[in-house]
C-alpha cells in the first residue's frame, strides 16, 4: 500500500514530498504533504505574484485490530488550508460548501467509505502596530477523516487522488476534464 502512495509524482501545480508519520495514532502510519503552487500560465493571466495557493497533509493509518470508531483497518487523515478571496471566505455557507468539495471528490474517484467526519474553519487574521500595513486575510481549514472501504491495497490510491482534486479544489484550481483549460480567475 505504501509502494501505491510513494509512486505519487508531483503533478502540474502540486508538489508532493513524504513527511514524518505520527507514530501514536496506529501500529502503522504513512503521511504525504502536498503544495499546491502557482505556475508560469497562472502568474502571466493574473499578474498575481501568488506562489503558494493550498497546503495539505494526508495520513494513511493501518490498526489490523479494527478500531471501532474506525469501521475498518484503515483510517484516512487529512488537513488542507488555504487562503480565500474575501468574498468567499465570508460566504456564510463555505463550511457546507468545503464539506461538499471532499464528497465530490470522494465520489468524483470512485471511492467507498464509511464513517467519514471532520471540521472546517474559517480564520480570519488581521494585523496591528508594526505589521498593520499586512492586509487581512481570510484562510480555510479543512481537517477531514474516513475510513476508505478497499479490497485490494492499490485502491488507496484513489482515496489519494481524491484526496489531490480536493486540494486542486481549495486553492481555486478545480479538476477539469481532460483537454479543458481553466480561465484563470481572480484569487484575492
Amino acid at each position: 500500500m505504501t509502494s501505491v502512495l510513494r509512486e505519487a509524482r508531483n503533478t502540474n501545480n502540486v508538489s508532493i514530498s513524504e513527511i514524518p508519520a505520527p507514530a501514536r495514532l496506529a501500529p502503522y502510519s504513512y503521511a504525504l504533504g502536498a503544495e499546491v503552487k502557482t505556475d508560469e500560465t497562472f502568474l502571466q493571466a493574473t499578474g498575481e505574484s501568488i506562489e503558494e495557493l493550498a497546503t495539505g497533509r494526508i495520513v494513511v493509518l493501518y490498526d489490523p485490530s479494527a478500531p471501532e470508531e474506525w469501521e475498518g483497518q484503515f483510517r484516512v487523515v487529512s488537513y488542507i488550508r488555504a487562503e480565500l478571496e474575501h468574498e468567499l471566505g465570508n460566504e456564510a455557507m463555505l463550511g457546507h460548501v468545503a464539506w461538499t468539495w471532499l464528497e465530490e471528490a470522494l465520489e468524483a474517484n470512485d471511492c467507498e467509505l464509511a464513517a467519514a467526519g471532520g471540521t472546517t474553519t474559517r480564520v480570519l487574521s488581521e494585523s496591528f502596530g508594526t505589521l498593520a500595513s499586512r492586509p487581512a486575510t481570510i484562510d480555510l481549514e479543512l481537517r477531514a477523516s474516513w475510513t476508505p472501504v478497499i479490497t485490494e491495497p492499490e485502491q488507496i490510491g484513489d482515496h489519494f487522488e481524491a484526496w489531490i482534486d480536493l486540494l486542486c479544489t481549495v486553492a481555486g484550481l478545480p479538476p477539469l476534464p481532460e483537454g479543458v483549460s481553466a480561465l484563470p480567475g481572480r484569487r484575492r
